[in-house]
């Protein structure tokens, strides 16, 4: 039984990663932190991660990312494993995450579900064989409550684009203000935000006379909730380490 503690429980996300751990046989959270301890929960709430009494193989993470650090701190110092799911991270945070990879096992992702995961190694191999004879844009769509923009997702698909093009891509967010043809190394990444829409991304490749869409719609968080605790159960006794969604799916 992997024992879980979920940082950020009583959040639209704690909602469901609590209802998708409590189908499981082969976990179970026991204890959860949030600001908000007066949610009701089968497990006991805390206001900090410090304050936590029960023991636990992995922390899941889904709150602000102001609440890091002490997430960070807790499981570098007590060996327990996190799976790090707050987007619209820091580079100074990421590099946290790295170093606390050093003294136990991190799990990070920008998006928890099987299907972004695949359409970014679509797009790579797409960015592969067309090359730089298309260009490339990212449109992504959220919720009018989503605080960062562009989303965390739209960036991991980007990296890996220009992971696989070669460092001199650039990124472009707004083009309003320019009156000058599209340069060929750029990756334009463009965001909406209304209603309640869960999550949509969508990769163009615009090439001469056809255009290429690699696209993913998120109907449910549940789906990111189950990849959540899918990296729980992956990661509970593993070694120190930074670990990805391609080291679960081998």
């Amino acid at each position: 039984m992997v024992k879980v503690i979920l940082n950020g429980c009583s959040g639209h996300m704690g909602e469901y990663v609590t209802k998708c751990a409590s189908d499981r046989e082969n976990v179970e959270i026991v204890a959860g932190v949030d600001l908000n301890t007066a949610v009701s929960r089968d497990y006991p709430v805390y206001s900090s991660i410090g304050e936590v009494k029960e023991k636990a193989d992995v922390v899941i993470d889904f709150s602000h990312p102001s609440a890091l650090s002490g997430v960070i701190d807790y499981c570098a110092g007590n060996k327990v494993g996190l799976v790090e799911c707050s987007t619209g991270l820091s580079d100074e945070q990421i590099e946290n995450l790295n170093e606390a990879s050093l003294k136990t096992a991190v799990f990070r992702s920008a998006n928890m579900s099987l299907g972004i995961n695949l359409i970014t190694e679509l797009s790579k191999t797409a960015a592969k064989v067309l090359g730089d004879s298309f260009d490339i844009e990212i449109v992504e769509a959220h919720h009018n409550q989503k605080l960062d923009a562009p989303s965390g997702t739209a960036y991991m698909i980007a990296d890996a684009i220009r992971d696989e093009l070669g460092s001199g891509v650039e990124y472009e967010y707004d083009r309003h203000s320019k009156r000058e043809k599209r340069p060929k190394n750029e990756i334009g990444i463009h965001s909406v935000r209304g209603g309640t829409i869960v999550g949509e991304h969508e990769v163009i490749f615009a090439g001469n006379d056809e255009v290429i869409k690699i696209s993913h719609s998120a109907g449910s968080k549940a789906l990111f909730a189950s990849g959540a605790v899918n990296a729980a159960i992956f990661l509970a006794n593993k070694e120190s380490g930074l670990y990805t969604m391609k080291d679960m799916l081998k």
